[in-house]
């Protein structure tokens, strides 16, 4: 049997529901409100002590790191794979997916809150604020979240978090010069990786990076078209978020112009 303690607009928790969905598994989900701080629950951080989703129970096991469960529910579910074939391919998936583990996925989280969800917290009381920041079991985090929700474009995280993604844009165009999918020919655990954060750009309206770069935009568009896509994204697609980061994702996109131009 298998659980899954998630979001609906977490990237992390997407790419988990993108693999159950690619591999037509049947799961039963656990909807943590992040606003609230469900994550930082005793009864979750029993589960998973950093207070982070999602988390994956098979069998009774807390499985953890979004991108270890999905090689793990590859392992344990072989019978349709989203790994590629040949040895050199798996390597590029692996080096791809690495990349979300160190640093990618924390500019994502720059980069969406900074732009949009700090604003979520305009209604909120000094002392609210303190306690949603108190949860938070990292101090490096904690402090980064509080320069975010004071700062917003101007926390000095945003525009390093812009450039890591121009790099990683560039790295991902390059990629499918050597195949249709980021590691090969087989379409694999890196387009599942990756399409949740194209996804994030698109709803923050910021996909004019890909301007310039044709075949990663087409590969967005086949992402989009696999039928995967609409059961483990677009069901979860929280209307309460997406015209917040419609908005203040078009207002702030002179500024990364601003930052892309000055590299």
């Amino acid at each position: 049997m298998l659980e899954l303690h998630h979001n609906d607009m977490s990237t992390c928790s997407q790419k988990i529901r993108l693999t159950l969905a690619e591999k037509a598994l049947e799961w039963t989900g656990h909807h943590l409100s992040l606003r609230e701080g469900d994550q930082h629950k005793p009864d979750y951080l029993r589960l998973h002590p950093g207070g982070v989703v999602p988390t994956l129970i098979h069998n009774g096991i807390a499985i953890r790191e979004s991108t270890i469960i999905n090689e793990y529910l590859d392992d344990a579910f072989p019978e349709v794979p989203v790994r590629p074939k040949l040895p050199v391919d798996h390597w590029r998936m692996r080096m791809l997916t690495k990349q979300l583990d160190e640093g990618v996925h924390a500019a994502t989280g720059v980069i969406s809150n900074c732009t949009a969800f700090r604003f979520q917290f305009a209604q909120y009381t000094a002392e609210e604020l303190q306690v949603h920041i108190d949860r938070i079991p990292d101090p490096v985090r904690r402090e980064t979240r509080r320069q975010i929700i004071d700062k917003g474009l101007d926390a000095p995280v945003f525009a390093p978090a812009i450039k890591r993604f121009d790099t990683l844009f560039n790295d991902l165009e390059d990629a499918l010069a050597e195949g249709p999918w980021l590691a090969g020919e087989d379409y694999s655990l890196a387009d599942i990786a990756y399409t949740p954060y194209l996804t994030r750009f698109d709803h923050l309206q910021y996909l004019g990076m890909l301007d310039h770069r044709p075949r990663l935009m087409d590969w967005y568009d086949r992402v989009r078209a696999r039928p995967s896509y609409d059961v483990a994204l677009t069901k979860w697609f929280n209307d309460k978020y997406l015209p917040l980061m419609r908005e203040k994702g078009a207002e702030a996109w002179p500024r990364v112009k601003e930052i892309l131009d000055s590299r």
